[in-house]
């Protein structure tokens, strides 16, 4: 019998109250974020949200390299690949539930710890983005790599990119740049550095919280006086991205993709971080460029719920006319690093290819994630 892809657990702590714990169970694919494992953790983390005793939530990934790898994108791609099982109705499922489960996570009524130690890479990025405090290690490392299989930063990237300086989040959306705790701290993805020896001490320490009558105030305020003891940003590497933040700027600007990419791919400053972002991105997907530039345009002003019914929707086209199944099949699947993108490059894509990309496949009365941010408890 094989192990659960998530595991649950119950922590007692003082007065009578239960910290839950999830841990994704996915160690030999880096607990990539399949869609089982998406509807187990919808269904506990609601039962813990009604269950009275539940104070707390801690969320984790178990084999000590990654939190989340990203999302299950292999099996998106096995759903499409073959003609004979084709199933186009995989990625609206997939991607409903993931957005839906990301969702709640930000709107989540009690304090949900995300323990983002390791790999943060794309779906791991939008479990941690929600959580009430998002603790980093001195290995975390977070990207949003998708230009390099022919997506785009989705799980909500389109509304939090949005609320990083100007222009840091177009350049991470159009790099897929690695990024460690420091840089988490800087541009808002992290509330907490904890060196990860310090992980059983510190799921000791919250139980052992007086968490008062537990209301959400009150376990909240135990929360954070808990991350109070423990925090040691001092200890945190140095950061990558606020010492580069006006380069960085400067290369975007207020531009347009196609510029934005050819200054990127134009500079020559000799740095290491820059020269492995460039390398990402000529090699990327020239679709996936404007993709990220589109819907950072779209979203400046917009809601998170709104953000996520229009990423299901462009994510969707992405798997039924895009690049992702061929970007998939060259990095992950036949692994020969050479994808056929439908584009030479990226000023060579048509404003029709764009309009036809980001048209939604639904009406706004039929959208599978219609009535998202709609009578949610927020606590």
């Amino acid at each position: 019998m094989s192990d659960p892809v998530v595991s649950f657990d119950e922590l007692p702590t003082r007065g009578g109250g239960r910290i839950g714990v999830a841990t994704l169970n996915a160690p030999k694919a880096l607990n990539a974020l399949s869609l089982e494992m998406i509807r187990l953790l919808e269904d506990r983390l609601e039962a813990w949200a009604l269950d009275e005793r539940v104070v707390a939530v801690w969320l984790e990934g178990t084999g000590g390299k990654a939190f989340c790898a990203g999302g299950d994108v292999v099996a998106l791609y096995r759903s499409l690949a073959d003609d004979e099982a084709r199933d186009e109705t995989f990625a609206t499922r997939y991607f409903t539930a993931e957005y839906r489960l990301d969702h709640r996570i930000h709107t989540y009524p009690k304090p949900l710890l995300v323990w983002g130690d390791g790999i943060v890479m794309g779906g791991g990025l939008g479990l941690l983005a929600g959580g009430f405090q998002r603790v980093v290690t001195e290995t975390t490392l977070i990207a949003m790599p998708e230009i390099t299989i022919g997506l785009y930063p989705d799980i909500g990237a389109s509304w939090f990119l949005n609320r990083m300086p100007p222009g840091i989040g177009a350049y991470l959306g159009l790099t897929g740049a690695q990024l460690n705790a420091r840089d988490a701290l800087d541009l808002g993805l992290a509330d907490r550095f904890v060196p990860r020896e310090r992980r059983d001490d510190l799921l000791a320490a919250l139980a052992e919280a007086d968490h008062g009558d537990h209301s959400p105030p009150a376990c909240r305020l135990a929360v954070e006086g808990v991350l109070d003891r423990f925090e040691a940003r001092e200890q945190a590497p140095e950061g990558q991205v606020w010492p580069r933040r006006d380069h960085l700027q400067s290369l975007v600007g207020e531009t347009s993709a196609a510029d934005a990419v050819a200054r990127i791919l134009a500079d020559d400053r000799d740095d290491a971080w820059l020269t492995a972002n460039r390398q990402r991105l000529a090699a990327g997907c020239p679709l996936t460029a404007h993709l990220v530039w589109r819907m950072l345009e779209r979203h400046r002003h917009t809601g998170l719920a709104d953000a996520f019914r229009d990423e299901l929707g462009l994510s969707v086209q992405c798997c039924q006319r895009g690049d992702l199944a061929e970007g998939v099949r060259a990095l992950l699947v036949d692994k020969d690093k050479s994808p056929r993108w439908s584009h030479a490059d990226v000023a060579s894509v048509p404003e029709a290819d764009l309009q036809a990309m980001l048209a939604s496949p639904w009406s706004s009365e039929a959208h599978p994630l219609r009535d998202l941010g709609v009578g949610q408890r927020i606590g």
